[in-house]
């Protein structure tokens, strides 16, 4: 089984989130299951001049997007034996950052259509393509709307999984013919359009065999609207192939006992003596008094709102007061900014707030603090909270996506619990939750404990890796499957040709008696429409209901029919009944034809009307007689014997007026 990744970015190579962890780990944990993997990534202007020196161009060619034609090239590096190749094009993507250009959609556009053009010339034909967040939406697309017309891409499956759903790569309609080169029926049948714009995270939900979220709780919460960012409707829509597998963390790169970028390594059976040199080494590059004995909070993050910088500029001033280190290490929006360095130098012996991304910055931060917050709104799967814990670092989180999966609220009394959780977006629990973690720092024996559970909570890769080598095996299994069962109804109907070609001229003397079976069997046969699939959109499925109406209306009109032919062969016969008896019996019985077959309408048609009829005779009979106005006379009484409808004889009494003499003058 072979699978290549497909990514806007991955470490070590180039990083700017959690994504490039993901693919710096995930590719090489599948290797050591036994999945062929490969990594696709654009050649950006930043990698590393190492990285570079390795590169050996294996393909050149030139991509068609819309009426541009643009030079592709294909370079490829060998790292911890998984390949990895690089889309490039100096006019793409030769810039100084990774995103955030006027002309995104057509990078992106580029570098997906790019990634299946070069799948040819490259010695590497995977059975599953997967892609990632926003900027790989549209391999899917091309790949089932145009590449799989090639016999080569045929048998190749999709699996998407999103990062983050807020960031789903929104464009206005007049990019899909002149910037994507697709026909705009895929925007008008919804296929890659939500809320009147071009959505590429949408297209690579739609386009996906199997979508994937990075957490159980976060495949759930994005099916709602608070955190649905829109989507909400088309996540539901697609559910049924829809599932969240928890990432994990790279062991070998976040490991406090290895790490290259700490002054003093240690493990669980050190962790009590080493971990406070490693704080007090922080507490003096960081210019903080050197006290061990001081809890310290750490904050690393990009400082925007969805991160929880609302809860913790509320509180900051009132956890201040506590006897407490404030550290932050982060960029993000300046309101933010802004916030905390006015904090540090109200606090000068209490805050560090240090604007800027530091690898190893982090890493010392990680060893040397004692709580670490993470207050998110959302968080789809979040790395940092693992990496706090595998080096005795407590997290205080909200219960939310993937914090709420990965951390456990500590239970004092039962000893059970890896971390500090809140439930509610609420800066005051943040804070009370910060003070719970303080009081337990000053419990040596209850302290000791949560950080061992912390280091002993299990997030590596195997379950992960595990879960989507599953998946794979899953989806090729389940195209075989599909394959074998195709071939052998072609092979059925084939051999039933004959028999059926028949069968098919006696049933056409029949009358029909009853359409509603025959239309229901065929509706049955007729394969389910699913509005999450490419080709089955909501206009798709109206075109498909307006035909099945058309259908139905089409075999009322044959029943109609029937029924009128069914009805003239009766009244045929009942003429044909009333002919003398001396003719009947003078006709030879050979010469007798059998009557046609009376419909089920027609002899409901014919019990109605006798019903009819028999209450139109009663009616009259129970009518009073009128009174005359010609004058008084004598009543003469007239038994009068009538039929009903059941065949008795009832005898009923007919009154008569003799009209009275006229009177002369005598």
């Amino acid at each position: 089984m072979k699978v290549l990744f497909v990514a806007s970015e991955a470490a070590p190579f180039i990083k700017t989130g959690g994504l490039a962890d993901v693919m710096g780990a995930l590719p090489k944990e599948l290797r050591k299951r036994g999945v062929e993997t490969a990594l696709v990534i654009p050649k950006y202007a930043g990698i590393g001049d190492a990285y570079q020196k390795q590169m050996e161009t294996v393909y050149t060619g030139t991509v068609d997007l819309s009426w541009r034609n643009q030079y592709m090239g294909v370079d490829k590096v060998v790292l911890d034996g998984v390949p990895v190749f690089f889309i490039d094009n100096e006019y793409y993507f030769k810039r100084d950052g990774l995103y955030g250009y006027y002309d995104d959609a057509e990078r992106f556009a580029f570098f997906s259509k790019a990634v299946l053009a070069m799948l040819p010339h490259i010695g590497f034909k995977p059975d599953i393509i997967h892609t990632n967040d926003w900027h790989t939406g549209l391999v899917g697309v091309y790949l089932k709307e145009d590449f799989m017309k090639d016999p080569f891409y045929k048998d190749m499956k999709n699996v998407f999984t999103i990062h983050n759903l807020k960031y789903q790569g929104i464009y206005g309609r007049e990019i899909v013919e002149d910037v994507l080169g697709l026909s705009m029926r895929l925007y008008y049948n919804g296929n890659i359009e939500n809320a009147g714009c071009v959505n590429f995270l949408k297209a690579g939900m739609c386009y996906a065999d199997y979508v994937t979220t990075v957490s159980r709780t976060y495949a759930e919460e994005i099916r709602y609207p608070y955190f649905g960012e829109g989507l909400d409707d088309y996540v539901r829509l697609c559910s049924g192939k829809m599932k969240g597998i928890l990432n994990g963390m790279d062991e070998e790169a976040y490991n406090p006992a290895t790490d290259p970028y700490i002054p003093y390594p240690y493990d669980d059976t050190n962790v009590f003596s080493r971990k406070p040199l490693n704080k007090e080494a922080l507490q003096k590059e960081l210019g903080l008094p050197v006290n061990r004995q001081i809890p310290m909070v750490a904050l690393i993050s990009r400082l925007v709102e969805a991160k929880g910088l609302d809860l913790l500029t509320f509180i900051m001033d009132e956890m201040m007061q506590e006897y407490v280190q404030f550290v932050v290490v982060g960029t993000g929006d300046k309101q933010y900014e802004q916030a905390l360095q006015e904090l540090a130098a109200r606090y000068p012996d209490k805050v560090s707030v240090q604007i800027l991304f530091s690898e190893e910055l982090a890493h010392k931060v990680y060893a040397g603090a004692d709580l670490f917050l993470m207050p998110s709104r959302y968080e789809a799967c979040g790395l940092s909270q693992m990496i706090a814990m595998k080096y005795g670092t407590v997290p205080v989180v909200r219960e939310v996506g993937g914090l709420k999966d990965t951390v456990a609220n500590f239970e004092k009394y039962v000893g059970t619990g890896n971390g500090l959780t809140f439930p509610n977006y609420n800066a005051h629990e943040l804070l009370f939750t910060v003070k719970r973690g303080l009081s337990y720092f000053e419990e040596e024996s209850v302290w000791e404990k949560l950080v061992l559970n912390a280091m002993h909570s299990d997030n590596s890769w195997d379950k992960p890796a595990e879960a989507y080598r599953d998946l794979y095996e899953h989806l090729l299994e389940t195209a075989d499957a599909g394959a074998e069962a195709e071939g052998g109804a072609g092979v059925a109907g084939g051999a039933g040709a004959g028999a059926g070609a028949g069968a098919g001229e006696a049933a056409g003397n029949a009358v029909l008696d009853d359409g509603a079976a025959g239309a229901a069997t065929v509706r049955e046969a007729e394969p389910a429409l699913d509005p999450g699939k490419p080709g089955h959109s909501l206009d798709t499925v109206t075109e498909a209901v307006q035909q099945v109406i058309e259908k139905t209306a089409f075999e009322e009109t044959v029943r109609a029919e029937a029924a009128k032919e069914a009805e003239k062969a009766g009244t045929a016969k009942a003429e044909a009944g009333a002919e003398p008896a001396e003719t009947k019996a003078a006709e030879p019985a050979a010469e007798a034809k059998p009557a046609k077959k009376r419909t089920r309408r027609t002899a409901a048609k014919k019990a109605a009307a006798t019903k009819k009829d028999t209450a139109k005779k009663e009616t009259a009979a129970k009518k009073p007689a009128k009174k005359s106005t010609a004058g008084k006379g004598t009543a003469k009484k007239t038994k009068v014997a009538s039929m009903t409808a059941s065949g008795k004889a009832v005898k009923t009494t007919k009154t008569t007026r003799k009209p009275r003499a006229k009177k002369t003058d005598k």
